[in-house]
């Protein structure tokens, strides 16, 4: 059983910062890649950024320059420091892992961000 447990979201005004954290728990041999997808009412989910076990990343164009990922490999656990915060940016995030050997693929509940203009 794995777990992902999101913390962080709320509510923020335009130009804010905000700090998602997502910490992975469970029979876990290993994690490749760590990322953060969002979706906002009546929108599809769509990738906001991720990072590969080696550190590559890899952002959302709407994102890029605001946004930043990382982890902590020794904690299983993935930030998403999120600044210059936009209304656009209003959505439920998401974190996702995948991991290895075996490829599977494992979501967060989700957290809510919200920014009012």
């Amino acid at each position: 059983q794995v777990q992902l447990v999101e913390s962080g979201g709320g509510l923020v005004q335009a130009g804010g910062s905000l700090r998602l954290s997502c910490a992975a728990s469970g029979s876990i041999f290993s994690i490749n890649t760590m990322g953060w997808y969002r979706q906002a009412p009546g929108k599809q989910r769509e990738l906001v950024a991720v990072i590969s076990s080696g550190g590559s990343t890899n952002y959302a164009d709407s994102v890029k320059g605001r946004f930043s990922i990382s982890r902590d490999n020794a904690k299983n656990t993935v930030y998403l420091q999120m600044n210059s915060l936009k209304p656009e940016d209003t959505a439920v995030y998401y974190c996702k892992i995948l991991t290895r050997p075996r490829e599977y693929e494992f979501w967060g509940q989700g957290t809510q961000v919200t920014v009012s203009s």
